[in-house]
């Protein structure tokens, strides 16, 4: 799909994708609403009215997606296809370059109590603990035979590890159970050529074990997702796209990175991430703006705090608009909702609005039920890309 699209392509106008991490929920058990729903959204209810809504099915349907196939598929790449492991994404997130033959891994830092996971997020640990944690197991854990071994903060319990040395295959299993009350995995190879990858990932993980045991809460270390960097098509030479990404996590920092975006940091608060955007404005095509908000919430089970931070964003909205974009998409990667306190594989609200869109009159509110009944019905999350192109005038005629 991405090279036939690539030979329509032509220039055109601006494009803005707002992203609220998770959007998707389930109705509240007293009110019957989702998070969405229930949420003061006057800005955005106005915009489904005046655009076209539907609903977005990231991977496929009943499948559950993680952020990065989540993203990847907003971004036009088929996830099924475009497979990156998860410590890929936080090491270009990170600012760490990935030579040809490194593996990386996401890290977790997490509490046990014996052999038994009792919070896979110690705690959502601060960053600056997670420094000094970083510090300490590389410190003594940093060197596994002949492979050297490097960890690097993330953001409060995630960092990222990466290994570098010969002959390591990164088709091997996770540590992390993702799951509580259960023990940590162990490393195990899918492939006969990964065999040297899971001894030096356990040989690891048993001294990063030993240098946190007496921390707390954070002492334990998980794992997962190790992959390599591969090689990815990039928006500008797809679709002549000056593109950036402003994300608070340094993850989505590292997937926009991936597909040729330019990357920006911004504060902790949505305000700032739409404050960033628009500093951004004039010198790019293509806006991606990420809200991690709605997703944190949705994971905690707060249902309340995810409903006031999609409020929020609704706050924003209008600074976007002032500005005239040629389409504007507002959706969610996947559905986080608070009563599964998880991801899940629920289609995701989606609205489409700009001057070339078609009115969904019929619609009152951006939520999961009005845009079920929205014109684009139910689509999957790698058509957004294409009609964001067409809406900005930037796909041209196919045929005669």
């Amino acid at each position: 799909m991405l090279s036939f699209l690539q030979g329509l392509a032509q220039p055109g106008g601006k494009m803005v994708l707002v992203v609220l991490d998770g959007l998707g929920g389930l109705p509240h058990p007293e009110t019957g609403l989702t998070e969405l729903e229930a949420a003061r959204t006057p800005n955005l209810d106005r915009l489904a009215c005046q655009g076209s809504c539907g609903l977005s099915v990231p991977v496929a349907w009943g499948v559950t997606p993680g952020s990065g196939p989540g993203h990847l598929g907003l971004f036009g790449y088929d996830p099924q296809r475009y497979v990156v492991g998860r410590g890929v994404l936080s090491a270009l997130g990170v600012g760490v370059e990935l030579a040809s033959r490194d593996v990386a891994a996401r890290a977790n830092f997490a509490t046990r109590e014996g052999d038994r996971i009792v919070d896979r997020r110690a705690g959502r640990i601060p960053t600056e603990e997670c420094r000094r944690l970083a510090a300490l197991v590389e410190q003594r854990a940093g060197q596994v035979e002949d492979v050297q071994v490097r960890v690097y903060p993330e953001m409060q319990y995630r960092a990222v590890v990466v290994f570098r040395g010969p002959g390591l295959d990164p088709r091997v299993t996770d540590s992390d159970p993702q799951a509580t009350g259960v023990p940590a995995l162990e490393v195990q190879p899918r492939v006969p050529e990964a065999a040297r990858m899971a001894r030096v990932a356990n040989q690891f993980l048993a001294r990063a074990w030993q240098a946190l045991e007496g921390e707390r809460p954070a002492n334990a270390l998980l794992l997962r997702g190790f992959d390599r960097r591969p090689d990815m098509p990039q928006l500008g030479e797809l679709f002549g796209l000056r593109a950036a990404a402003v994300a608070h996590y340094p993850m989505y920092r590292g997937l926009a990175r991936l597909v040729g975006m330019e990357s920006f940091e911004a504060g902790p608060s949505v305000a700032e991430a739409f404050d960033r955007a628009l500093e951004l404005w004039d010198g790019y095509d293509f806006l991606f703006v990420h809200v991690k908000g709605t997703d944190s919430a949705g994971e905690d089970g707060d249902w309340e705090r995810k409903r006031r931070i999609i409020e929020e964003v609704d706050a924003q909205i209008p600074r976007l608009v002032e500005r005239r974009p040629d389409v504007l998409v507002v959706t969610g990667d996947h559905s986080t909702p608070a009563a599964l306190r998880s991801h899940s594989w629920h289609p995701v609200p989606l609205l489409l609005w700009g001057p070339r869109a078609r009115r969904d009159s019929w619609v009152r509110k951006f939520g999961e039920s009005d845009c079920a009944r929205g014109s684009l019905g139910r689509i999957r999350s790698t058509d957004i890309l294409p009609l964001m192109l067409a809406h900005a005038g930037r796909l041209a005629k196919f045929g005669a």
